[in-house]
């Protein structure tokens, strides 16, 4: 009796034996997702939404992914933006599979409100605004009636892909739509944080982020906020259709004041610098490819070799169009690209104008210029007597590349060499004359001691 009940405890401690692991491998996956902590992405969106914007968010979104996030929070405070940014931030919000709440601190006007509207869910804090989507020109006037009506349909599309009233999104665009009770004829809606939450377009309000964790059920999460980096921030304010003619037009007069002036200083710093952040920010941006930088760079060549060329030519020509084509090619958008070089070369056109006709007399422009100021009477002697100058040599006074000042005779004149730079104090011969511009080439290496 004694022996069989032994073994029964045996056979119990066996078959528990046996059973621990098969326990083990059963419990072990709910065990660990009970411990696993929940990871919340925090993304946000201040400021102008443009295309360096939407770079950011796709990075950051796919980090959310990479680390297997549970929820992404969207912070939105934006008085709006370009449509196309928007369009493209809307698409990348469809497309994520990880819910995300689009938590409005302030304003999401205009393009911020559609960001909004692709969100899983809306929180908005007391006080914040949301909706005044109408499309705007550059000038502030109203949009033209084929975009007006794509942005009336894409901002009912994302509220109605929500489950949300798709007539009050259209209401936030379309002046000419009156709701009873919400919205008159002429105006565009705007939702308060009450307004919203009563209309179904905000699911809470809340004061901090603190209560909308508490409100998503995620206490205990880890929060990530993902911040821009450096390079995410040139490219953002690079890739502004307001900041792109500026850089253009600090790039072209730089380049313009800099073939005047002796040496390579600071407007040809601030040209070569403005052109570069440019080509930096879009390629950042992942607009620009090394293509098109070296199209820029081929024409900036091509330039080059026309200035030691006399006469504009064929170099000039196809040096001009790679510059425009590179630039272009590098926008995030041809038209705009376009747009912005046009509006470059105007700016270029007017202020060397400008300088071309005042500076003179306040004597910048002989700071500048390699020229000296002569009466009307000298001026015109001179210009009679240039082509006798045909043959004869002389000496540079001032390094010629390719513009500069000659010596022949003991007079003064201003010349071009015809190819190459040419020293101070070399020798000069005159290959021709061009009404009033002269054209030398060296006529030796140095100036011999009895020259001089």
């Amino acid at each position: 009796m004694k022996r069989s009940t032994m073994m029964k405890g045996f056979r119990v401690i066996f078959y528990i034996t046996l059973l621990i692991p098969f326990l083990f491998s059963v419990l072990q996956p709910s065990i660990q997702a009970t411990n696993q902590q929940s990871l919340v992405y925090v993304v946000p969106v201040e400021s102008n939404i443009e295309r360096g914007l939407q770079v950011f968010m796709e990075r950051a979104f796919q980090e959310a992914e990479e680390a297997g996030a549970d929820h992404i929070i969207v912070e939105i405070s934006t008085f709006g933006g370009a449509v196309d940014a928007a369009a493209g931030i809307g698409d990348l919000l469809q497309q994520t599979q990880i819910p995300i709440t689009a938590f409005v601190r302030g304003k999401a006007i205009s393009a911020g409100a559609y960001i909004a509207l692709n969100a899983d869910q809306i929180v908005m804090t007391p006080g914040s605004t949301m909706g005044a989507a109408t499309v705007v020109d550059s000038a502030g006037n109203a949009g033209e009636a084929k975009a007006m009506s794509y942005w009336i349909q894409a901002m009912a599309e994302a509220a109605s892909v929500k489950g949300r009233d798709p007539q009050y999104a259209k209401a936030m665009v379309d002046i000419d739509m009156e709701i009873e009770g919400v919205v008159k004829k002429g105006e565009v809606l705007t939702f308060g944080a009450n307004d919203a939450l009563q209309y179904g377009y905000a699911e809470k309000i809340v004061n901090t982020r603190a209560e909308l964790i508490d409100f998503l059920e995620l206490e205990q999460a880890k929060i990530v906020e993902v911040a821009t980096t450096v390079a995410e921030k040139i490219a953002r304010f690079v890739t502004s259709p307001v900041v792109m003619p500026i850089l253009f037009s600090l790039g072209s007069l730089g380049l313009m004041l800099e073939l005047y002036s002796p040496g390579f200083g600071i407007p040809g710093t601030i040209g070569v610098s403005a052109l570069l952040l440019f080509f930096f920010g879009h390629m950042i941006a992942g607009f620009a490819g090394w293509e098109s930088l070296l199209l820029f760079i081929v024409g900036i060549i091509l330039i080059i070799i026309e200035i030691f060329v006399p006469g504009f030519g064929i170099f000039g020509i196809l040096g001009v169009v790679s510059i425009i084509g590179g630039l272009t090619l590098a926008s995030f958008d041809y038209v705009v690209g376009l747009q912005s070089v046009g509006w470059a070369t105007l700016i270029t056109i007017i202020v060397g104008g400008i300088l071309l006709k005042y500076t003179n007399k306040k004597g910048l422009w002989t700071k500048l210029v390699l020229e000296e100021g002569l009466e009307e009477e000298e001026s015109q002697e001179r210009f009679q007597s240039k082509k006798d100058l045909v043959g004869k040599t002389g000496r540079a006074l001032t390094k010629l590349r390719p513009a500069g000042a000659i010596q022949i005779e003991d007079r003064r004149f201003d010349a071009v060499s015809e190819g190459g730079i040419i020293e101070k104090d070399q020798l000069i011969r005159v290959i021709y004359v061009d009404g009033t511009r002269i054209v030398v080439s060296p006529f030796a290496d140095t100036l011999t001691d009895e020259t001089k």
